[in-house]
């Protein structure tokens, strides 16, 4: 008997709403008609890997090196390639892998070895880790200057990449105040002097700032080059 097959998109949706709407897999899994226990592997997926764990071929994931990487994107620069013919024309796993690269070249990231297949890029196992409100702005700001490179925060600071992606989603929502953990085990906001939360605050717009600059710094140069 064949396995059902289901799509990134469904995949993506479903693991979204137990991250940010807090939806057990159990209810999921009720609603869709899907067991729960593969809902839930989906979002180890997604906490591991992220968007890219769940597409349907992931075995070529974080197999490439640095030359490799720096190859590829130096290409695309060169003006005559899209990262979509680039993505076919080398056998990397999705268009959205150049971009990346692409992006952290222009954010002048270093290229590095990806990991071999297997060994996970954020905490082991993609295990949460328990944060301060602090920790929390830190990563959320690095979020940002990075691009909302989820997968490489996450790395650094070794929390899931779900993690990332929910705190970053709820800063843009709720401020500040979206990273109170409300399990009432950190500091909460109110305790915060309005120097500590203007900061904070100051910090975290600072970084979408810089950030913004940069994309359209990117744009132009991607303009410039799209005119020769």
């Amino acid at each position: 008997m064949s396995r059902k097959q289901y799509s990134k998109e469904l995949k993506l949706e479903l693991v979204k709403k137990h991250l940010e709407d807090e939806i057990s897999y159990w209810k999921l899994g009720k609603e869709y008609g899907i067991e729960a226990s593969i809902i839930r592997r989906w979002g180890h997926k997604y906490e591991t890997f992220g968007e890219d764990g769940l597409e349907k071929q992931n075995a070529d994931l974080c197999n490439y090196s640095a030359e490799f990487k720096k190859k590829i994107v130096l290409e695309y620069l060169g003006g005559n390639i899209t990262s979509q013919d680039l993505a076919a024309k080398y056998k990397i796993h999705a268009p959205s892998t150049v971009r990346t690269w692409i992006k952290q070249y222009n954010n002048h990231e270093d290229l590095t070895n990806s990991r071999k297949e297997g060994v996970y890029l954020m905490a082991k196992n993609g295990a949460r880790k328990n944060t301060t409100l602090e920790e929390r702005i830190n990563i959320v700001e690095e979020c940002i200057n990075t691009g909302c490179n989820y997968a490489s925060t996450a790395n650094k600071y070794g929390c899931s990449y779900g993690q990332v992606y929910v705190w970053v989603r709820k800063y843009k929502d709720k401020g500040i105040e979206g990273l109170y953990d409300r399990r009432g085990k950190n500091k909460a906001i109110s305790q915060l002097s309005d120097i500590e939360k203007l900061k904070a605050e100051n910090r975290l717009l600072k970084a979408q700032t810089q950030q913004q600059q940069m994309e359209i710094d990117f744009l132009k140069k991607l303009d410039e080059i799209e005119r020769r």
